[in-house]
């Protein structure tokens, strides 16, 4: 296996691993929601807080699926 095939190897299992990572947070999050019936506006301060805190931490694991997603080329625009 060539440098390069090992590299996007790498980079297939890490994009792999983000998507997990992203369904688990947005998995939580969907359970904060539905807990507090289905908004932010009845949860505490410290639900709120960590309703922000797992958003903002999907948000950059989805920041970083879509750069993963430009350097292996995985668009649809090529379908």
């Amino acid at each position: 296996m060539s440098q390069d095939e090992r590299s996007a190897l790498h980079q297939v299992q890490k994009y792999r691993k983000m998507v997990l990572l992203y369904e688990a947070l947005d998995e939580e999050i969907d359970e904060l929601l539905t807990a507090h019936g289905g908004g932010t506006e009845h949860m505490s301060e410290a639900d709120q807080a960590r309703y922000r805190e797992l958003a903002r931490k999907r948000d950059d694991v989805l920041n970083e699926m879509r750069i993963l997603e430009q350097e292996l080329h995985l668009d649809d625009t090529d379908a």
